[in-house]
């Protein structure tokens, strides 16, 4: 694991006004345009580094994950996937701009990768990458498929980061689900010979490669994509639109007590009657000191 204190990108990526911290994540304060921009625009040949898109599954489970807490905080990018998050941040008065990770995948593959450059690729279907392949002309995709159940099995892990380490690309797609891709990215970064940028982004490449179907560009504007994903696949996303979703209105109701305490504590520290105090206190320390110098 990279250590989080003195990886000189973790300490960059956590200071000044370029992230924002709302409910259980720092987001950069970047859009869709942004994100592809820096993306594509990173040195190819610089160690590896990722991206994560957390939505509301994510931020509840970080709420108990300490796993999933400790790999976002080694990301290079964090942006929200979440039209969801956006409003409840908008509510809140918090800017949250949205770069979702099917969104940025698909405009990466439509107007950023070349056809003959070459392009890696963990987790999806044979068929799947068949389709991506053949839609967009590549002729140098490499892909790796891992087996079920990554998370419990550490081999696995270590072997799509090898695959990563020999195959350099620019971009690599590791689609397998959170905190699977999480997972490989750290193991990409333990290994120190992986380059390029990973992009966590789960089942993107299935909306490209036709398995799965995007919600309509209404349902998507009025934050519906999820109901779209619910009726596609009930049994697999009852759970976690319907159980877990809701959750994240305790997680901000706790984020909302917090900020208002937070705002109560700087007020009364700044309230002028505590910082004549404070100074007065200040001055009579000095003045000890002083006097003990003396005598000394």
């Amino acid at each position: 694991m990279v250590d989080a204190i003195s990886a000189p990108e973790f300490v960059e990526r956590r200071s000044g006004a370029r992230h924002v911290w709302f409910l259980n994540s720092a987001f950069d304060r970047i859009g869709l345009d942004q994100a592809r921009e820096r993306v594509a625009r990173r040195d190819p040949k610089s160690p590896f580094a990722f991206v994560v898109t957390p939505n509301v599954d994510h931020l509840v489970r970080l709420e108990t994950d300490t796993v999933l807490a400790t790999l976002y905080a080694q990301a290079w990018l964090t942006v929200c996937d979440s039209r969801i998050l956006e409003l409840i941040g908008k509510i809140s008065g918090e800017h949250i701009q949205i770069a979702p990770g099917s969104d940025l995948t698909e405009s990466l593959f439509r107007d950023e990768i070349d056809p003959h450059e070459t392009v890696t690729v963990i987790g999806g279907s044979r068929s799947v990458i068949d389709a991506v392949r053949a839609r967009y002309g590549l002729s140098d995709l490499r892909w790796h498929e891992p087996p079920m159940g990554l998370r419990h099995k550490p081999d696995a892990i270590a072997e799509c980061a090898e695959f990563v380490a020999r195959n350099p690309a620019r971009f690599v797609f590791i689609c397998v689900g959170s905190p699977q891709q999480e997972l490989i990215a750290e193991a990409c970064l333990d290994r120190g010979d992986c380059t390029g940028v990973g992009l966590c982004v789960g089942a993107s490449l299935d909306f490209l490669g036709g398995k799965a179907e995007r919600a309509p560009q209404w349902m998507q504007a009025s934050r519906l994509e999820w109901l779209h994903r619910l009726v596609q696949e009930p049994q697999r996303m009852w759970k976690r639109y319907l159980v877990d979703g809701p959750k994240v209105v305790l997680l901000w109701w706790r984020w909302r007590r917090s900020q208002r305490a937070l705002k109560r504590l700087e007020a009364h520290l700044n309230d002028k009657t505590r910082m004549k105090e404070r100074a007065l206190y200040m001055r009579i320390r000095a003045l000890e000191e002083r006097l003990s110098s003396l005598t000394d």
